[in-house]
């Protein structure tokens, strides 16, 4: 269990977050959010590996990473938290000794499984916040799943050969106007057949476009820990690297899909 002493910035960390700490949004009760946090980032390839750099950086007090696969040559193209000297490593393994030389601060929990349906909500349910960085859809169902009916914010993103979104989903929440969040089957509402969404492995994929869009989950989730700006809930952000274009897309619960849990309030 965590107490107050685990928020208290002793003079290294102050050092460390100066940047922060004289941000308004932010400050030093920002901060110590920041440290008490526990997340969870669902893959350690070209998604997670930005999203666990920055938030290991920011300082959240606890990163869960969870991820079956081993570091191969073809990863480090885009996979900035693995390097040459860890080829052949389980990729939790990689990440956790990145992770320590960039902050020593943070605690690291690998978990070195694949995310389905018999693990899903022991995993998940240890953590705060969760960011997912999968690259199948079929994992990507699962977390929103597991996520709402475990009441724990979701910042998702996926990437294209050119081209990335990222979206936050608290769907057991209401918004402003009363009606309930919308879900992740509101923007996909049926999983895509097994082959028609091709892999980066067949595709092909610009290594720097995950940095984008890991280091935006990473805001997010920042955000949403600091209570910092206006999140991304009901709101798809669609990135063109080819164009060097955002877009925003709104999206909203379909009035036929009904709660199977209680609503909480922001």
């Amino acid at each position: 269990m965590r107490t107050l002493s685990d928020t208290i910035l002793n003079e290294a960390e102050l050092e460390r977050y100066a940047r922060h700490l004289v941000l308004p949004e932010i400050g030093g009760t920002g901060q110590q959010k920041i440290k008490k946090a526990k997340v969870l980032i669902i893959g350690a390839g070209g998604l997670g590996s930005p999203t666990a750099m920055y938030l290991a950086a920011a300082g959240v007090g606890t990163l869960g990473i969870v991820d079956d696969d081993v570091v191969s040559l073809s990863n480090l193209q885009r996979q900035i938290i693995h390097d040459s000297a860890h080829v052949g490593e389980f990729k939790t393994r990689s990440s956790a000794i990145s992770i320590a030389r960039i902050n020593p601060h943070v605690k690291v929990e690998p978990i070195n499984c694949r995310l389905d349906k018999t693990n899903a909500e022991e995993i998940v349910g240890g953590y705060d916040i969760v960011a997912d960085g999968s690259d199948n859809f079929t994992t990507r169902f699962l977390s929103a799943e597991i996520c709402e009916k475990l009441q724990k914010p979701l910042i998702t993103g996926a990437v294209g050969r050119f081209d990335g979104s990222v979206t936050t989903l608290k769907p057991y929440k209401t918004g402003k106007d009363g009606t309930l969040n919308p879900r992740y089957i509101d923007i996909f509402p049926k999983r895509p057949p097994d082959g028609l969404v091709p892999s980066c492995a067949e595709a092909g994929i610009l290594g720097a476009l995950t940095g984008v869009i890991g280091s935006m989950q990473a805001l997010e989730i920042l955000k949403e820990i600091s209570g910092a700006g206006e999140s991304l809930v009901g709101r798809l952000l669609l990135y063109d690297a080819l164009a060097a274009r955002f877009d925003v897309i709104r999206y909203k619960r379909k009035k036929l899909v009904q709660p199977e849990i209680a609503p909480m309030r922001d």
